[in-house]
């Protein structure tokens, strides 16, 4: 398990929560407000972050972009590995910050769009990129990838175009067919595919269409 200690590190997260100088905004993030007890998407990890971790070299460093409630970057701390977890939503993280102390792991905790970080061993995020506005996507692959040490992973899954569902008002940039594919042109692709996933978070079944990830920085 993680143990670093929640106290100023080499680079320069923290594991305390760091707030953004003006408050942040996150479609979810009324939905942490108005459920402080209750974990909206569950405290198992993903079927992305069980896939990842099995990538990743032993104590590999790992940003989690748009952690939410930190599911994920608890299991990957819990894995051994050194996480940041990065969202703009403070509910959401003071939430992490519980779930990590309730299974004895420590996890850095920014709220930030994305912090200055040393290079990482993998990026990972499950579904928070589609609400990147598509004219500033370039620019963000591009610095995750500048973040990312070779031999280094890359783990996504977004949403996509192909069945639009919005839910409790968000705004979503859909990905086109192929987009998140094209962001990663010579990496190795480790895993690459498109699907559905259901959802009821608004009290309706619905599903939506997904675009998954795995590359290797060569």
């Amino acid at each position: 398990m993680s143990s670093r200690r929640p106290s100023p590190s080499a680079d320069g997260a923290v594991g305390r929560l760091a707030p953004l100088e003006r408050p942040p905004w996150s479609p979810w993030g009324r939905e942490y407000v108005n459920t402080p007890d209750r974990f909206i998407w569950g405290t198992r990890p993903s079927a992305l972050a069980r896939e990842a971790t099995e990538l990743t070299a032993d104590r590999a460093r790992v940003l989690d972009l748009g952690c939410g409630e930190g599911r994920d970057s608890v299991f990957l701390a819990e894995q051994g590995h050194d996480v940041v977890g990065v969202d703009l939503s403070l509910d959401g993280l003071r939430k992490a910050q519980h779930l990590a102390a309730n299974r004895g792991v420590r996890v850095p905790w920014v709220c930030a769009a994305l912090p200055d970080l040393p290079l990482r061993g993998l990026v990972y995020s499950c579904g928070s990129i589609h609400y990147v506005a598509r004219d500033a996507r370039g620019a963000l692959f591009a610095r995750l990838r500048g973040l990312t040490r070779r031999g280094g992973h890359h783990a996504h899954v977004v949403f996509t175009e192909r069945r639009i569902y919005r839910e409790k008002s968000e705004v979503v940039h859909y990905f086109t067919p192929d987009e998140l594919r094209d962001a990663y042109r010579g990496w190795i692709i480790l895993r690459h595919e498109e699907g559905l996933i259901p959802c009821a978070q608004d009290g309706v079944r619905h599903v939506h269409s997904v675009e998954t990830l795995l590359a290797e920085r060569p």
